[in-house]
């Protein structure tokens, strides 16, 4: 017979260090009772990394129990990897390059599972499901846990007497699968991506003919969204081959964020079980498509009251005046947080003027072409702003964050946004970074970041992404070979 030693976490660790209030531990216990009584055989339980990227384990469905009280290790060295699992920090030195002993030696993080998020998969058997937050064996939390990070920024927001509602517009592309590339020679680091198809052209821009081409790839994406419970609002074709976007009703401002980590996660699961292959790429290097963007729509309630405080009361405004203190903080650190809603240096191609994308720091009334578009009136209970600048790989948890704050400290200094624009690219507004490593320098200024996500943090990501860019810059493009080859 099996000893129970806890060795999954450590012993007692939920319990011994207070990480699980009332109201939790009571969903703890019906989680558990609820997979006692079904029949799941395995629990998978993960985290969202500093990408946003889901790791974890997946552990046996009658070791939930177990888990729910001692957590579940994992390495820590899954915190200092780049996009394509590189090792940036020197985990073997003391400190871990980062002064952070906890971080040194490959030892392990602790990953509690949050039993609000439980669900149980429908594109695989019997298998569930949990997020986690993670900590350190003493029971500290994780510095760079950016789930945690969102919370601090959420219960910042509640201090000053508000709370946010996300709704989510997402773009992405599906594609025919037709080579998986694994070859061995494929199996470099990253590996060769997969040679696909389109499933449907492109340039007829929500058309129901072009609809009903995807429809029956959708269907599958659409049906396994439902079975989670995530609140999907509709299912759209975009103006690119083979692109689609689907939005969702707005949810609390971690809803919001969670929602999008295991959307991504669904999303691309199931499209590989069926012979299929999604990406929230910006932009991928294949003929005629066309960029993908992350559109996050916000808006704050009075805790008090519940009142929309961005609905304006004068009739031909869009926003209150604490609406545009908000957007006024948005534009204020658009630079900075560039590095949070557009991480990655291919989402930067999509900043070009006349796209239906922003390419500067500009708000407008109900204007596609601006970086902040409001949207709502006098009497409208759902107006809002929609920040149209990120890239459907944002790690929610920061893409949210982000906004928080800086929407924060325009509220707090009662930041003029400037007036509305009506020709957006035809503006002086300063322009969104043209590169990543613009929005890093950026990052790197910014007091603002500095004081709202702490030192540690903004350093830790800073070099994180900057070896990222090093990466690119070491690599020989297309580009270069094009150009130079022959000429010289």
């Amino acid at each position: 017979m099996a000893v129970r030693d806890g060795s999954f976490g450590r012993a007692g660790f939920v319990e011994r260090f207070g990480l699980r209030g009332s109201q939790a531990a009571k969903q703890a216990e019906d989680v558990i009772a609820r997979i006692g009584k079904s029949d799941l055989e395995t629990l998978r339980l993960s985290f969202a990394d500093q990408h946003g990227i889901l790791r974890g384990k997946t552990v046996m469905a009658t070791e939930a129990a177990s888990v729910m009280a001692d957590g579940c290790s994992m390495t820590s060295t899954l915190l200092a990897k780049d996009t394509s699992h590189r090792t940036v920090y020197p985990v073997w030195n003391d400190g871990a390059g980062l002064e952070m002993p906890e971080m040194a030696g490959a030892g392990d993080i602790i990953m509690v599972p949050d039993p609000a998020t439980f669900q149980i998969l429908p594109w695989v058997e019997n298998t569930g499901w949990m997020q986690c937050d993670i900590y350190f064996p003493s029971g500290e939390p994780v510095a760079f846990c950016t789930r945690a990070l969102c919370r601090n920024a959420l219960e910042k927001l509640s201090s000053a007497g508000f709370d946010l509602a996300g709704g989510l517009e997402v773009e992405f592309h599906l594609f025919g699968m037709e080579d998986p590339k694994l070859e061995p020679h494929h199996s470099t680091q990253p590996p060769t991506p997969p040679q696909v198809g389109l499933l449907a052209h492109g340039f007829q821009y929500l058309t129901e003919a072009r609809m009903d081409e995807l429809e029956p790839a959708l269907e599958i994406i659409r049906r396994n969204i439902i079975a989670l419970g995530l609140p999907l609002r509709s299912l759209e074709v975009e103006f690119g081959p083979s692109q689609c976007e689907l939005t969702f009703h707005a949810q609390d401002g971690m809803g919001a964020a969670d929602t999008m980590v295991l959307l991504r996660s669904a999303v691309k699961q199931v499209a590989q079980r069926h012979g299929l292959h999604a990406t929230f790429m910006c932009r991928p290097s294949l003929p005629n498509l066309f960029s993908s963007g992350w559109h996050f729509h916000q808006s704050l309630r009075g805790r008090a009251t519940g009142a929309n405080i961005f609905m304006p009361d004068d009739e031909g405004e869009c926003l209150s005046p604490r609406g545009k203190h908000y957007v006024g903080g948005l534009l204020d650190h658009a630079q900075a947080a560039c590095v949070f809603t557009t991480p990655t240096i291919n989402g930067y191609k999509r900043f070009k003027p006349y796209t239906l994308a922003p390419d500067r720091a500009i708000w407008g009334a109900d204007n596609k072409g601006t970086m902040i578009r409001a949207i709502g009136g006098p009497g409208d209970p759902a107006s809002r702003i929609e920040n149209r600048v990120g890239e459907p790989a944002a790690n929610p948890y920061l893409y949210a964050a982000s906004q928080i704050v800086c929407g924060l400290h325009g509220l707090d200094n009662k930041t003029d946004p400037g007036p509305a624009a009506t020709s957006p690219y035809d503006t002086n507004a300063e322009p969104l970074p043209a590169s990543l490593m613009d929005a890093v320098t950026a990052l790197d200024r910014s007091g603002m970041f500095r004081d709202a996500f702490g030192d540690r943090f903004i350093d830790y990501i800073v070099t994180m992404k900057r070896f990222e860019i090093s990466r690119f810059l070491s690599e020989v493009t297309d580009w270069e070979q094009r150009e130079y080859f022959s000429i010289f």
